[in-house]
């Protein structure tokens, strides 16, 4: 945990260098099938943002995963680009080989190498969980708490499988661009629909991976409600019995909008089950450390 070092697994970066260029092209047309009315202008500055939130890393993050920028493997679920954009928030200039970090619970609520500890989050059927007691309690809880809280906080864990599915890390272009193909998250108990990021710079890109460097933000992208209640009607998300914390309720969230992670998502309003996009530019500090374990 005190040295990055992420290792490239078999031929999956060569492969996903073959393919990347057709996961920016879809994801470009549609951005800019969304921005055209708006481009009245010819140049090309970009209006600053505010520093992106700090989130808390959370207990299921996994150092040394796979180089890749498709992550899906075996995962079932809603298809989801998601196309980032990293600047310096005090220069606004691109953020160049960076790499960026992006890990997620699947349709059901669980995280890969950590199958039997998170389960939906420790709630109801969300995750092949058990779904949750009736009737009153008859009495007094003894013993010391186990697992993470509910909210998504919490020390790390360690991994309790070799499961690594909806994990990957790549590497941001000269214009501070990376995108990753994955699926929709789903939920679990205490948290609404998230998924987690870390940026690292200051490393070097070797011929086994990325090593070294400092983490300079550690955050979570945020989905709106209408998403949401749209991927609970498309399986395997609806035969979920976890209960859902909103948007609203949720303790991680700040409610800030881009500025605290919310998506801009894109995506037939009739057909979520035909795929989504979902983008957001990150105002980051290269030179600042945030680990995000002491929030």
């Amino acid at each position: 945990m005190t040295r990055r070092k992420v290792v490239v697994a078999g031929g999956a970066a060569v492969a996903a260098v073959g393919v990347g260029g057709t996961i920016a092209a879809t994801a470009n047309a549609a951005q800019q099938t969304s921005s055209a009315t708006s481009a009245t202008s010819a140049t090309s500055a970009e209006t600053c943002y505010r520093l992106t939130s700090e989130t808390t890393e959370g207990p299921y993050y996994i150092d040394a995963d796979k180089l890749r920028r498709d992550i899906t493997e075996d995962r079932e679920g809603i298809p989801l680009t998601l196309r980032l954009k990293v600047i310096d928030n005090d220069t606004c200039e691109p953020v160049r080989n960076a790499a960026v970090d992006i890990w997620h619970c699947d349709a059901l609520g669980l995280y890969s190498g950590y199958e039997d500890s998170s389960g939906g989050g420790g709630g109801g059927g969300g995750g092949g969980g058990t779904p949750p007691p009736t009737g009153t309690p008859t009495d007094v809880p003894t013993g010391t708490p186990t697992g993470p809280p509910p909210g998504g906080g919490g020390g790390h864990q360690e991994p309790t499988d070799d499961e690594r599915y909806l994990r990957g890390t790549w590497r941001t272009d000269k214009r501070g661009f990376v995108t990753f193909r994955t699926v929709f998250p789903g939920w679990y108990r205490g948290r609404c629909v998230h998924i987690h990021t870390k940026v690292h710079v200051g490393g070097a890109w070797t011929d086994a991976g990325y090593e070294g460097g400092t983490t300079c933000h550690t955050g979570q992208f945020f989905f709106d409600e209408e998403s949401v209640l749209a991927s609970a009607q498309v399986e395997p998300y609806s035969t979920s019995t976890t209960e859902r914390t909103t948007l609203t309720e949720d303790t991680i969230y700040d409610q800030s909008g881009t500025a605290g992670g919310l998506l801009k998502l894109t995506y037939k309003k009739t057909a979520i089950e035909r795929g989504v996009l979902g983008t957001l530019t990150m105002g980051v500090d290269p030179d600042a450390t945030h680990e995000g374990t002491d929030l």
